[in-house]
């Protein structure tokens, strides 16, 4: 494994494998809110996605995200990870401002923040949007 220091580089990869995807999901803390041992579901998540960021670490995948959007009004993120090793060195930050650059910055980029993760999102710069709504889906 590659050390924390090492040099990050940052790229668009909408042909990102169901295994480097899964394993970096592994490596960070959204495995558990995510279907990592139904292949076929993720390799769905992965085709349909508009846009797909990628963090490297000496070709090592450190992080992620995965955008829908529609380039011109709204952008949701749908799955941000950053291996646990390589957390507070602004890569997640990087790979949302590169995700909201490659969707159009004149679109309102929109996530979910998964529990642990409830505090980062204002320290970035984000603002929290007080009416979400869900519905559940079908497992």
């Amino acid at each position: 494994m590659k050390s924390p220091t090492d040099e990050i580089t940052y790229a668009l990869e909408p042909a990102l494998t169901v295994a480097e995807f899964i394993d970096v999901l592994e490596r960070s803390t959204l495995a558990a809110r995510r279907p990592v041992a139904d292949s076929a579901r993720v390799a769905g998540m992965l085709k349909h996605a508009s846009l797909i960021v990628t963090a490297r670490c000496g070709g090592l995948l450190v992080g992620v995200s995965r955008a829908l959007t529609d380039f011109h009004f709204a952008t949701y993120l749908s799955d941000l990870a950053v291996d646990a090793a390589f957390q507070r060195r602004g890569i997640g930050k990087e790979l949302i401002r590169r995700t909201h650059a490659a969707a159009g910055p004149r679109t309102l980029l929109v996530l979910l923040a998964a529990p642990a993760a409830v505090g980062y999102y204002p320290h970035i710069g984000m603002q929290k949007h007080e009416s979400c709504w869900t519905l559940p889906r079908a497992e």
